[in-house]
């Protein structure tokens, strides 16, 4: 079925036509390796380095500052273990409970090598708990890694207090403690420049702002002692080994550019289709919305619909040409609720029927009319199945 209302941006973005044309060059007319000491891999050289000296501008930070790695993920893992092992794994670190994976599973990781984890407890609306953060800073903690917004729920975590409230505990116990954030969710909708934010370590991945798959980059302010995780080259600073991906770094660069561009313009018109298809959802029997409802994200509107179950949903809106995701993930035949909503204090029978639309830059009202058309026709089916099968 042709597409009619892809709105799940929050997984991945269409590329920008400008990226392409900006990376087409450099899959075979200038294709040489970086590393390479001939004009072929001089040229190569100096499209990332001039990557590089843009996003630096665009983060108000030094090009030496800049990392590119593989993802999100990976820039994740370089932040989080790359510290642990700097501090040869003795320490404590502080996660906040809705992290990605790509944090929470890299902390259980580090659990296992013996570093003191603690994981911060959010509030019913998705907001970590200030007053266990400051308690749970001590003395001996190297880093606290929380996210800026919640890919899932679109609430957008207080990065500056947290900021603020990590420099008064590092004069307080006289010892340094590094901030990291997962800005992947955050991007093109709310601040992320790190001197204006305050973090010292701020993860990302192209993929989520209309670049290219496979590329990812890590601030690391350049006082953070960080060791590698990964051998076998000298690349970026010999902390992230092998040949760059020139083409996608490039792309990267182009899409951040186009993003932070467009901000104000893309965040003003999606904030109003988001709350029109807030409007919308809420006024059927039995949804409730999920996330702060202010302080959210534009791009995110996510619920909780009372006796339907998330993957049923989905499948069903795919059959309408409708894109959406689910907190619920289905593994090994068994349906797993959102660690996310379940840390929010919701239920796992209420968690297990949770779905999040996202929306983008290309996101048209007549998208959202449609969803809101369809909807209720499959919520209202749903129920019936799920009634008749209770009264078998």
């Amino acid at each position: 079925m042709k597409r009619k209302a892809y709105l799940d941006w929050a997984a991945t973005t269409p590329v920008y036509p400008q990226v392409i044309k900006a990376m087409t060059p450099f899959w075979r007319e200038n294709f040489g390796n970086p590393s390479s000491l001939h004009r072929w891999g001089e040229k190569a050289r100096k499209a990332v380095d001039e990557s590089r000296e843009k996003i630096a501008a665009l983060l108000d930070v030094s090009p030496l500052e800049i990392i590119f790695t593989g993802t999100t993920t990976c820039a994740d893992n370089l932040a989080l273990q790359g510290i642990a092992e700097a501090k040869r794994y003795q320490g404590k670190i502080l996660v906040s409970a809705v992290e990605h994976h790509a944090v929470l599973d890299v902390a259980k990781a580090l659990a296992r090598k013996g570093v003191k984890v603690a994981f911060v407890p959010v509030n019913r609306w998705g907001e970590v708990k200030m007053e266990f953060l400051e308690k749970e800073i001590t003395r001996d903690t190297f880093l606290v890694s929380i996210m800026m917004a919640n890919n899932e729920v679109g609430t957008i975590q207080p990065v500056n207090k947290i900021s603020e409230l990590i420099r008064r505990k590092e004069k307080e116990l006289k010892t340094r403690i590094y901030f990291h954030t997962d800005a992947a969710a955050a991007v093109g909708w709310v601040e992320i420049s790190p001197p204006k934010t305050g973090v010292d370590l701020l993860s990302l991945g192209a993929h989520k702002f209309g670049g290219p798959k496979g590329v990812g980059l890590l601030y690391k302010r350049q006082d953070v002692v960080l060791s590698p995780i990964t051998f076998g080259g000298h690349h970026e600073f010999g902390l992230w080994p092998g040949t760059e991906p020139v083409p996608l770094i490039v792309g990267m660069a182009k899409a951040l550019e186009l993003t932070l561009r467009e901000k104000e313009e893309t965040k003003k018109r999606v904030e109003k289709l988001r709350d029109q298809l807030i409007e919308g959802m809420l006024a059927l029997k039995g949804v409730t919305l999920t996330g702060h409802p202010q302080k959210r994200l534009p791009d995110i509107a996510s619920f909780i619909v009372d006796g339907v179950e998330g993957e049923a949903m989905l499948l069903s809106l795919s059959d309408y040409g409708i894109a959406a995701s689910s907190g619920s993930a289905c593994s090994s035949g068994e349906l797993k609720p959102s660690h996310v909503l379940l840390a929010m204090g919701i239920p796992p029978e209420k968690a297990h029927g949770s779905i999040r639309f996202s929306l983008g830059r290309e996101t048209t009202e007549e998208e959202i009319r449609y969803v809101l058309r369809v909807f209720p026709k499959i919520i209202e089916r749903l129920r019936g199945f799920q009634r008749g099968i209770k009264n078998v």
